[in-house]
């Protein structure tokens, strides 16, 4: 069973992270793994021509191996966020390991913005790394990296989407094909909704 939409009760298990915002119109639209330079680019031209904002949570090792898509993210007005340096998992790790993971990537990147791979780390991980950063889950996940989940099938779940969603998507080489299909008409439907796309108050 896929879960589109997180379950309400993870905001009450796990307080020291963020899954949504208080709004009346918006979303909030998020990348991860990123940059890639065969999808990346075109979610950025993609976004420059809606006029649309949204959160990339890049991974360490493909900002230094692809400084200049990084800086572009940047310059075009998105949010960063650190999604550790190799895109570990920090229930697979030793906490000393996983904590300079995180830090190295913050380094680079900038700000304060976490979100922890695959979601996975332990409650009193999230209590000791909430002292420094802001973790950023999400409310609803796409499912575009899973081949077996259809684009229609995507987009008939996108209208449980409401205000205050934070929406994840992905820039990595596994969704290439999906992505450039799926985000323009997953926008179109959102937009048709009268929904707006916001940036993450940091």
């Amino acid at each position: 069973m896929k879960l589109f939409k997180t379950p309400i009760v993870f905001r009450w298990f796990f307080p020291r992270r963020t899954w949504g915002f208080s709004s009346i119109d918006e979303v909030y639209l998020t990348f991860d793994d990123g940059p890639d330079p065969e999808i990346t680019p075109f979610i950025l031209d993609f976004l420059a021509d809606r006029n649309l904002k949204a959160c990339f949570f890049c991974v360490g090792e493909n900002v230094e191996k692809y400084p200049q898509i990084f800086e572009r993210i940047k310059r075009e007005g998105h949010l960063v966020g650190s999604h550790t340096m190799k895109h570990e998992k920090g229930t697979a790790c030793e906490w000393s390991d996983y904590k300079s993971s995180v830090a190295k990537c913050q380094q680079l990147v900038g700000g304060k913005l976490f979100r922890p791979p695959y979601g996975r780390i332990r409650a009193w991980q999230s209590f000791l790394l909430a002292k420094k950063y802001q973790i950023i889950m999400w409310t609803w996940l796409s499912y575009d990296y899973d081949r077996c989940v259809s684009i229609d099938e995507i987009l008939y779940q996108a209208k449980k989407i409401k205000p205050g969603d934070i929406l994840l998507l992905h820039d990595n080489r596994k969704v290439k094909e999906r992505v450039t299909e799926l985000l323009p008409q997953l926008i179109d439907q959102l937009e048709d909704r009268g929904l707006k796309f916001g940036q993450i108050p940091v």
